[in-house]
């Protein structure tokens, strides 16, 4: 996704709505700003992804797992949680 916004006279910037979206923001949602050597990192506040919280958990990162090896798991778990029904 590339989306651009510009600086209004005020200062203020608009979400494109592309990104409104995808970060399931809305009036009032609050964002952070975060400096990372030349970028700035913009995200909503209070989302954090799995790998984040991997990332302060546990001294290794998470094995990346494929969409295929993922829906396994979720199909072995739901089996064995329901197989007594």
């Amino acid at each position: 996704m590339n989306a651009t916004s510009k600086l209004s006279p005020q200062a203020q910037v608009s979400v494109p709505a592309t990104v409104r979206r995808k970060l399931g923001l809305g009036p009032g949602s609050v964002l952070s700003w975060e400096e990372d050597g030349e970028r700035v990192v913009v995200r909503r506040v209070g989302v954090h992804s799995s790998e984040d919280i991997h990332r302060k958990v546990f001294r290794k990162a998470p094995k990346r797992k494929s969409a295929a090896q993922l829906k396994q798991g979720i199909r072995a778990h739901m089996k064995k949680r329901h197989a007594g029904d």
